[in-house]
């Protein structure tokens, strides 16, 4: 049983033993958004999954194989028989000692066919933009920066689409350098801090430094392998990471939604070090002090420069962070790992499902409800939430912001008066005024 964060190991190991290993994906959805067969396809494209997957929509094989909890590995010897069941993440060095070390046994045994599968992978056809995570929009400079995540970049572009730069040579891998020689590998949220982006380079597991001016890339942090620790701090370039997916600024301060081992990080850029901000690790809904909180696969950040918000996906909640080290994690909308939906209100009666993009403008949250295809206003204050774009049909429609469709929208950012939206599986920024009144769709030149 598949989870995201365990894709790039993986990929990893089925490249390494393609002759022995072979993987079937079982999706048993927790969500409605991702049973639909359609938007699986779309993120098994998203994912770059090469193997088979199963849309287990009821449950059947998840109770076959007596699963509960995700992900879970369930190990299949050559001759069909369970053998063994790990339920949660695994680390690369485990996963990889293991099945070198039943690849041993089986051969010994004569009991391993050595043929490649071959199996063909259905891939989308290639488009400007490929499953665009995040966006930033900067009026003071024109500019317009794209995590286009599938094609290992940054594109940055004037506010009306004009291509000015590329970050990211377009290869999977990890690579400091010139814009033209880095690589970055599926990046996601992004901040601007005078002339430098800061990145959040998921399956590096790292947070990289874009340097305008000098038109360079710096790893900051993360040692481009998947970590686990869940407490203590360490210089940046030391201390793996887990799929860091988004990015605040603070006071010469990130703050890094880490969704990976769910927790909010903070990175001093002053003197390197980075470590835990808030959440145990633990993967629940519970408010309190920073530390004892728990929270489950942050997402998205942000910051009104009083506190820290977070779209807190896997409860498909809104909550909030103190900037100070001695405050509380508090919710704003959202009541647990298994209650979501679509619903319009105040305090408990609001319904989400599985936000990943949050932005602050003017003392309101605006929130990427991504599984519902919708962009929302959440009011922290009053604790409401209402819709401002979307029908809730998954689709590529422009027009009045009633009207007007998306397909899982996952990053926004608000300038001059417009939201910029990377409206990830139409593979497209989508432009809305402020007031919700019209849609369109960024046209990108020169890519």
């Amino acid at each position: 049983m598949n989870c995201l964060h365990i894709f790039p190991q993986l990929r990893k190991l089925e490249k390494k033993f393609s002759n022995e290993l072979a993987v079937v994906g079982v999706h048993s959805a927790k969500f409605p958004n991702e049973k639909d067969a359609d938007n699986l396809v779309k993120a098994v494209q998203r994912y770059e999954l090469e193997h088979p997957v199963i849309n287990d929509a009821d449950f059947q094989v998840w109770q076959q194989y007596a699963c509960r909890a995700w992900p879970t590995l369930m190990f299949i010897d050559p001759q069909g028989k369970v053998i063994g069941k790990h339920e949660g993440e695994l680390p690369y060095e485990d996963f990889d000692n293991l099945l070198s070390q039943m690849v041993a046994e089986f051969d010994t045994e004569g009991l391993l066919d050595h043929k490649a599968l071959n199996l063909v992978p259905d891939r989308r056809q290639d488009t400007a933009l490929m499953f665009p995570g995040k966006v930033v929009a900067d009026a003071a400079s024109d500019r317009l920066y794209i995590s286009d995540s599938n094609h290992n970049r940054i594109v940055i572009t004037s506010l009306n689409g004009v291509v000015k730069e590329v970050a990211g040579c377009g290869d999977e891998g990890f690579a400091d350098g010139g814009f033209a020689n880095a690589a970055i590998d599926h990046p996601q949220g992004m901040v601007l801090v005078e002339d430098i982006l800061y990145v959040a380079d998921a399956e590096n597991h790292a947070i990289r430094k874009l340097d305008l001016a000098a038109k360079t890339v710096e790893t900051i942090a993360g040692t481009g392998e998947q970590g686990f620790n869940r407490e203590g701090r360490e210089p940046g370039r030391t201390m793996p990471l887990s799929s860091p997916w988004d990015l605040a600024f603070h006071e010469g301060t990130l703050y890094i939604a880490m969704a990976g081992i769910h927790q909010l990080w903070s990175l001093d850029l002053s003197d390197g070090t980075v470590g835990p901000y808030a959440g145990t690790g633990g993967e629940s809904i519970t408010d309190g002090f920073l530390a004892a909180a728990t929270l489950a696969q942050p997402s998205g950040i942000t910051t009104d420069g009083q506190k820290l918000y977070f779209a807190d996906s896997e409860t498909s909640s809104i909550r909030g962070a103190d900037l100070d080290p001695a405050g509380k994690v508090r919710t704003v909308v959202g009541l647990d790992l298994f209650v979501f939906g679509d619903v319009d209100g105040t305090t408990h009666n609001v319904r989400l499902q599985h936000p990943i993009g949050i932005t602050h403008f003017d003392g309101t949250l605006y929130v990427a409800d991504t599984y519902n295809h919708k962009i929302k206003k959440v009011l922290p204050v009053t604790r409401g939430a209402f819709t401002l774009l979307g029908t809730g049909a998954s689709g590529h429609l422009d027009g009045p912001g009633n009207q007007a469709q998306f397909c899982e929208p996952s990053g926004l950012s608000i300038a001059d008066g417009k939201i910029y939206i990377a409206d990830t599986n139409n593979h497209a920024i989508r432009v809305a005024d402020l007031d919700g009144s019209e849609v369109t769709t960024l046209e990108i030149t020169g890519l």
